[in-house]
């Protein structure tokens, strides 16, 4: 049996620079802390400045001298995802690891200021975005990778093609709409993949398993989720033990690109990071390219 993956597993990443999309609490201030642990500067992609500040301050103090940044992202404006971009380019010349992390979860129906419905948007769009006006930092990076945070919810999805911003509403449910976005995300991260083919940058994906975070806060509005509560608290790890499928695929030079991390254990809800096996439906490669095209058309970001 091989070595169980801990935090502690990460190697030295003096002079790398990091983003981490949601960085500011959940998973993706485990992951933030996690790298800026092993010396990487990371940038904080947030909304909340106050919230961002206040996991700086979290981060600073448990690691002195920790070289971390917050600069502002709203995934659910392609406006405020180009304001990012643009600011990152004028402060830093490379980009190795860059954490799609941040997302919504089981919310009501709403849409983007793009017109989006806000789970796909935001999950998904955004991040295609965001990596796509990162791009050429990535490719200057020998190295570097993609990690995009999916969910194991993605086993319940297929893209609706047809009606993929549930307009109006209609066919509209938190748990289908939420499930679809991650299974776009893990679509992404394969085709990214394959679109790198040839270059000296990589894409890959992880979920947390069962995480006890505030992602799911509006998750307890749903009858069928308040009757699973039981249950899913008993899977849960801690955001700590969740991060560590994130961190493995950011960080482990043994990573090969298109693989996918997530928990060991039961269910594959907890337990320490291992590759893991995405179901049929996300290696659909013509679903992939087809979302690719489709992601290209409402973002207006173009790439490899």
């Amino acid at each position: 049996m091989g070595t169980v993956w801990t935090a502690d597993s990460i190697p030295d990443l003096s002079g790398r620079i990091a983003i981490v999309t949601g960085g500011n609490s959940g998973i993706g201030l485990e992951v933030a802390r996690a790298l800026v642990r092993k010396r990487a500067h990371v940038v904080l992609a947030c909304r909340d400045e106050g919230r961002a500040g206040a996991a700086l301050e979290l981060i600073r103090s448990g690691i002195p001298g920790a070289a971390a940044r917050f600069l502002p992202l709203d995934l659910a404006r392609l406006q405020s995802v180009r304001d990012f971009a643009g600011a990152f380019f004028e402060r830093f010349e490379r980009l190795d690891i860059l954490v799609n992390n941040a997302g919504v979860m089981v919310v009501p129906h709403g849409i983007t200021e793009d017109g989006f419905e806000q789970q796909l948007g935001t999950n998904h769009l955004g991040h295609f975005a965001l990596t796509g006006l990162l791009i050429d930092r990535l490719l200057a990076s020998p190295g570097s990778r993609v990690v995009t945070v999916t969910s194991a919810a993605h086993r319940n999805a297929s893209m609706d093609f047809d009606n993929l911003m549930f307009e109006s509403g209609r066919g509209y449910s938190p748990f289908r709409a939420y499930a679809q976005s991650k299974l776009a995300n893990l679509l992404f991260a394969q085709e990214l993949q394959r679109r790198l083919e040839g270059t000296k940058t990589i894409s890959l994906a992880a979920h947390p398993g069962g995480a006890a975070t505030d992602l799911g806060r509006r998750a307890s509005e749903q009858w069928i989720y308040r009757k699973l509560l039981p249950i899913f608290e008993r899977l849960s790890q801690s955001p700590a033990e969740g991060a560590r499928s994130i961190a493995r695929a950011a960080t482990d030079p043994f990573a090969v690109g298109g693989q996918c991390y997530g928990p060991g254990g039961f269910l594959g809800m907890r337990g320490a990071p291992v590759a893991v096996q995405p179901s049929q439906v996300a290696n659909d490669e013509v679903a992939a390219s087809r979302l690719w095209r489709v992601s290209e058309e409402l973002t207006g970001v173009r790439f490899l």
